[in-house]
Formats: C-alpha cells, structure tokens, sequence
C-alpha cells in the first residue's frame, strides 16, 4: 500500500475559484473506494505510535478525513469550526488570511492537558488555517504531535508556519509544487 498512486486523483482545475489559481480537488480521491481506504490506513500507521488522544480537523474537507483517522486509530475527533456553528461555549482564535482574517472555535471542553493532538486536514497551502487550530490547542493546554493532510502545496510552504520550532511530524501523503 505504500506505492498508492494517491496524486493520479487529484484534479487540477485552473482559474477557480479565481483567475491565476489552480484549485487542487481532492473529491475524485475521497470518491475511489481503495484511494481513501489507503489514505486513511497510510496516515493512521504512520502515528500509531506516536500516544495521539484525539484527532482535531478544521471544517469541512478536514472533517472527511479527520474522523475516519480517527476511528480507524481508535482516538477521538473534535471539530474546529467557524464562529456559531458549535453549540456550547467555546474557545476560539482569529487569525490571517492572504485577504483578511477568519476565526476558528472548538468546545471548551474538547481538548484537556492529558491530550496528545495530531491536526489532520485535506491540504496545506499556506499553512494558516492549520496553525489556527494548533494555536487553539495550545490555549487549550493539549500537547501538538504534529499535523498530516492528502495534499501539500510545496510552492506555498506552509511548514515554517506550521511548524516554527521544527519539532512537530508533518506528514503528507502528497507533495506538489
């Protein structure tokens, strides 16, 4: 399983959802049975011994993936969403975008300091939206293993915002430049 042919499902759809952009759709990949099968074994493995409590996965594709990660490794999963889609108090931070700011909430009880946190989303581009949700784990007292996604855009690099002490796993299943 680890020579899948993960990237042969990846669309590249150019100009959307603006001009000069080439959208990355990773949907054909979730659709082949065997692919995402692969995907989610590959990611569990590589961190079954790495102590993971729980699984915290942006909205929305990072739910697709973060959730069956988690079950098939037998941990938690906690949504990080955006502002009034969680029910209960929460704890939240904004953060920038390449044109703005945006802001990400989980439960304030989601995550406690006995946790050991992998972030899992679909892609990293230019990392920030991740690194939101690490700085949400943190403020929660939770301890970050690392992050593992399908898709990571290299030409943006994300891993120095990811990862600004170089001490975290960063695990994805496909580079692009």
């Amino acid at each position: 399983m680890a020579d899948f042919d993960f990237e042969s499902r990846i669309v590249s759809i150019p100009d959307y959802p603006q001009p000069g952009v080439i959208f990355k759709d990773i949907t054909p990949l979730f659709a082949d049975r065997d692919a995402l099968s692969a995907a989610i074994t590959q990611i569990a493995d590589h961190y079954k011994d790495a102590g993971i409590t729980k699984i915290v996965a942006p909205e929305a594709r990072g739910f697709m993936i973060g959730t069956p990660i988690a079950f098939h490794m037998g941990v938690g999963f906690v949504p990080a969403r955006k502002p009034g889609k969680l029910p209960r108090k929460t704890v939240s931070v904004t953060y920038d975008l390449e044109y703005g700011t945006d802001t990400i909430e989980m439960h304030e009880d989601a995550l406690d300091s006995s946790d050991r946190v992998l972030i899992v989303d679909d892609l990293f581009a230019t990392g920030g939206t991740a690194r939101a949700v690490a700085n949400l784990v943190e403020k929660m007292g939770a301890t970050l293993v690392g992050y593992s996604g399908i898709l990571e855009l290299d030409a943006l690099n994300p891993r120095p915002v990811l990862d600004p002490d170089g001490t975290l796993d960063i695990f994805s299943l496909i580079h692009v430049g």
